[in-house]
C-alpha cells in the first residue's frame, strides 16, 4: 500500500499521515495515535527510501560507546531501542577507546561531518564540555544525557545525583555514622561534581570536617570499590559507613568487608546508587542493599523520545528534564554500633 492509499483509506491527507508518522509536533496526539493505530491495523509501513529523500534525514540516531561503564551503556542503550524499534530509525554506535578531551571531539566531529546519523546523543558531560559546543557550531541535533554549565542551548535529561548522594549521606548520619566514606566517579564530570556536593553539604550542615582519606574517584567496578574500601577500612579509625556511587562498587565494598570478618549491616553500613539493573538487584544481595534508585534504561527510553522531539522541531531549549531519586532502605544500613 502506497502513501497515497493508506491516506485516503483513513480520510487523511497524505501530508498529515506522513508528519504524523514522522512524529512532527503541529500533528495532535489523537491524530498521530490514529494514523499509528491504523497503520499497524493495516500493514502499512512508509517506504524509507522516499522517507528519507523527502526529510534529508538519513534515519539513524549516532552514540558514542567509551570503554568504561559498559554495564550501564548496555541497559541505557535498551532503553533506546524500546523507544526506536518502531520507528525506522537505526543506532549507530561509534567505539572510542581512548578518554581524552581531543580523541572524543575528533569522534563527534566525524559523526557530524559525515552525516551519517541525524542526531547524537552525548553521555558523561563536563561543566563546559566542548563536544555541546561543537555539536551546535556544526548545527547537528543532540540531547545531552546529564547536565552542563555550559551557555551553548541544548536539551538535556538528568537525575538529580546531588539530591540522591545528599539524602543517602543524611540517612547515614541520623543512624549516628560520622566517618562516612564515598566512592565517586571519574573527576571532572558534571554528575561526579554534583554527588560531591551532596556528600559535602550533608556534612557540613552536621558540623563534620570533611576528611579527603574517604573520597574516592573513579570507575564503576568491582575491583575499584574492593581496593578504596579495604584501604579505608584499614585506617584507624575506620570509616563505619559508605555510599557507593553505584551497584558495582557496593559489591566490591561487600567483598572487602568479608576479607576483614566485618559485617555489612552489622560492622559497616552500606548505600549504593542503583541503575536498576535485571542482572544485579539490591534485594539479592546479602544483606538486602539499601539504595537510591532511578533505572537507566527509563532514562535511555525518554532521552530518545525527547530526541525525536528535537528532530520533529521542538525548540532544544524547551527540553530540561531533572529526575527525582527514590530512597529505598534495606538491611544494610544500621545504626552506627561503636
Amino acid at each position: 500500500m502506497k502513501l497515497k492509499e493508506f491516506a485516503e483509506h483513513i480520510g487523511l491527507s497524505p501530508t498529515t499521515v506522513s508528519r504524523a508518522l514522522g512524529g512532527y509536533p503541529e500533528v495532535n496526539a489523537e491524530t498521530r495515535a490514529r494514523v499509528i493505530e491504523e497503520a499497524a491495523r493495516l500493514g502499512y509501513r512508509p517506504n524509507i527510501n522516499a522517507v528519507r529523500l523527502a526529510t534529508g534525514r538519513v534515519g539513524a540516531i549516532g552514540v558514542v560507546m567509551s570503554k568504561t561503564g559498559e554495564y550501564q551503556f548496555t541497559e541505557f542503550m535498551s532503553g533506546i531501542a524500546e523507544r526506536l524499534s518502531d520507528e525506522d530509525i537505526d543506532i549507530l554506535v561509534t567505539p572510542m577507546a581512548e578518554q581524552d578531551l581531543q580523541s572524543e571531539l575528533q569522534v563527534f566531529r566525524r559523526l557530524a561531518e559525515s552525516r551519517r546519523v541525524d542526531a547524537v546523543i552525548v553521555h558523561a558531560p563536563r561543566p563546559k564540555d566542548e563536544r555541546i559546543a561543537l555539536l551546535h557550531k556544526m548545527q547537528m541535533p543532540f540531547i545531552v544525557h546529564g547536565r552542563s554549565e555550559t551557555t551553548v542551548p541544548h536539551a538535556w535529561l538528568d537525575i538529580d545525583n546531588e539530591g540522591a548522594v545528599r539524602r543517602a549521606t543524611e540517612h547515614l548520619l541520623d543512624l549516628g555514622h560520622r566517618r562516612i566514606a564515598m566512592i565517586n566517579g571519574r573527576e571532572g564530570l558534571t554528575f561526579t561534581l554534583h554527588r560531591d556536593a551532596g556528600y559535602r553539604k550533608a556534612l557540613e550542615a552536621r558540623g563534620i570536617a570533611l576528611d579527603p582519606r574517604l573520597v574516592s574517584h573513579g570507575i564503576f567496578t568491582d575491583e575499584v570499590g574492593f581496593r578504596f574500601a579495604r584501604s579505608a577500612l584499614e585506617q584507624t579509625p575506620r570509616p563505619t559507613a559508605f555510599v557507593a556511587g553505584s551497584m558495582m562498587t557496593a559489591l566490591g565494598v561487600y567483598r572487602a568487608a568479608r576479607s576483614l570478618n566485618l559485617k555489612v549491616g552489622e560492622d559497616i553500613s552500606v548505600i549504593a546508587h542503583d541503575d536498576v539493573f535485571p542482572y544485579l538487584t539490591a534485594d539479592n544481595m546479602s544483606p538486602s542493599l539499601s539504595t537510591t534508585r532511578s533505572s537507566i534504561r527509563a532514562a535511555g527510553t525518554r532521552v530518545a523520545d525527547l530526541l525525536l522531539q528535537v528532530l520533529g522541531g521542538r525548540d532544544p531549549t524547551d527540553i530540561h528534564e531533572l529526575w527525582p531519586v527514590e530512597l529505598i532502605l534495606r538491611e544494610s544500613t544500621r545504626p552506627r554500633t561503636a
